[in-house]
């Protein structure tokens, strides 16, 4: 049997051993070994790294005069509501005033500016769709040679709250929390994310992690690797276990008090509800795996849900969600604006800017994960009071392999939201010239976004 040198390391690598009789394989980062010398391309075949798209979705929007910037191209100054994104605004872009234009139309609410954006054209009625969406474009066209051709999560525990689908009766259900997201990777088998009941499988964790598995094969590999490739596998793992053993804990039950009755059943790994603190916490665990799953070639293509269309965020021991509160909350006279929904806003982007965070804090090639992916946030209105769909809010991170400036805001006034979903598409190697239907057709990407 010949031996496999690092110059020739296939991509296709994989960790392997058996649980329960089960064969597991566990996927590898892009190491040295596996890239030319300058870690821009993979060695074997000369081809560029892996390149990855994704959605980023928040319900009930903002306030356009707290977070639209008023300059635009790099020289723009952060408002109230973008406040939080400070250490992560040189990654991405800010897209304001780009809207869904109703073509005579009824405004779906709180589905119209969505799927509005996502397909390039304004719903006719309140259950149909013109899709598919950009995400299922794209992982047509990029998601055929991965083990998942996407992955759905929602941080709200629900597997109905995402915005991807190929049309209204093909919807793709998220994976509604850490655990499962993280068996359904890196665990011995898979979860159905359509089964009418959810009950995580946590006896892998539980019984025997992943690199416990696997780490016979990881030794002999480390043997093969160079210094700096072995430090990227280390720095890898560690990230795992991590991230395994975070979620451990919240399978334990807590230790006894004398003024606490044990619960008639084991609680679930986290709550599945949408009190902002289970949903940050679920949200941070979700991105850390899909971080690892993209870095791991796993898929190219994902959506996170950060919290649902009409958004049901509340605050603990509140039956007032986000939604409710754009309607039902007076303006405070001295501010202006609704404080209790604005906080609302403000953790939005606060998860936002830790989900770009995570992507950027691990190394691949000469760059970073978030170097080779495009993200787009976006939301389903403006000015949720009103269900606005008139200048959206979209966000783009990444470069997309170096293809994509960043650092900018561009205002659309006024134009086609179908503008950067064109350009999406564009930047990700899509040979398209024109998309959208009716008044939302258009052939303009936003050609200031192009290296």
């Amino acid at each position: 049997m010949a031996i496999i040198t690092p110059r020739h390391m296939p991509r296709r690598t994989f960790l392997r051993g058996t649980l329960g009789g089960a064969a597991l394989s566990v996927g590898l980062p892009f190491l040295d070994v596996f890239l030319n010398t300058s870690g821009t391309a993979l060695a074997a075949t000369g081809g560029p790294l892996p390149q990855r798209f994704g959605t980023w979705f928040f319900g009930c929007g903002m306030n356009p005069a707290r977070w639209n910037p008023a300059e635009t191209g790099a020289d723009w100054a952060l408002t109230p509501e973008l406040q939080p994104i400070a250490a992560v605004r040189s990654r991405m872009n800010v897209l304001s005033g780009f809207s869904v234009l109703l073509n005579g139309e009824a405004n779906q609410v709180h589905r119209t500016g969505v799927f509005g954006s996502l397909c390039g054209g304004a719903p006719k009625t309140a259950d149909s769709v013109e899709g598919p969406t950009l995400d299922v474009l794209i992982s047509d066209q990029i998601g055929t040679r991965t083990r998942f051709r996407s992955l759905e999560m929602a941080a709200t525990g629900s597997a109905r709250d995402t915005v991807s689908l190929r049309d209204v009766s093909s919807v793709n259900a998220a994976e509604p929390s850490a655990l499962a997201l993280y068996n359904r990777i890196f665990g011995a088998g898979f979860t159905d994310p359509n089964a009418a009941d959810f009950t995580p499988d946590s006896g892998t964790l539980l019984r025997k992690s992943v690199l416990s598995v696997v780490a016979e094969d990881r030794q002999r590999l480390e043997r093969q690797l160079g210094s700096s490739d072995r430090a990227r596998l280390d720095q890898y793992f560690t990230a795992l276990r991590q991230l395994e053993q975070q979620l451990a804990l919240q399978l334990q039950k807590p230790p006894p008090l004398a003024a606490c009755r044990v619960p008639e059943s084991a609680p679930e790994a986290l709550p599945a509800d949408t009190e902002i603190g289970n949903v940050r916490r679920n949200h941070e665990l979700m991105a850390q795996t899909l971080a690892l799953a993209l870095a791991c070639d796993q898929t190219r293509v994902f959506n996170m849900v950060f919290s649902d269309r009409a958004s049901s965020l509340r605050m603990p021991g509140s039956a007032d969600t986000h939604h409710t509160l754009t309607h039902e909350e007076p303006r405070d006279s001295e501010l202006g604006y609704q404080p209790g929904a604005t906080y609302f806003v403000l953790q939005s982007m606060e998860a936002w800017a830790s989900f770009v965070a995570t992507l950027d804090a691990i190394p691949e090639g000469d760059g970073t994960l978030l170097d080779n992916c495009l993200v787009m946030a976006h939301s389903e209105t403006s000015e949720a009071n009103t269900h606005s769909v008139v200048g959206l809010p979209f966000m783009l991170a990444g470069t997309a392999g170096g293809r994509m400036k960043t650092g900018l805001h561009l205002n659309g006034t006024g134009e086609s939201a179908s503008r950067v979903g064109l350009t999406v598409q564009q930047l990700m190697g899509l040979n398209v010239g024109q998309w959208g239907t009716d008044q939302n057709q258009t052939d303009r990407a936003i050609t200031e976004l192009f290296s």
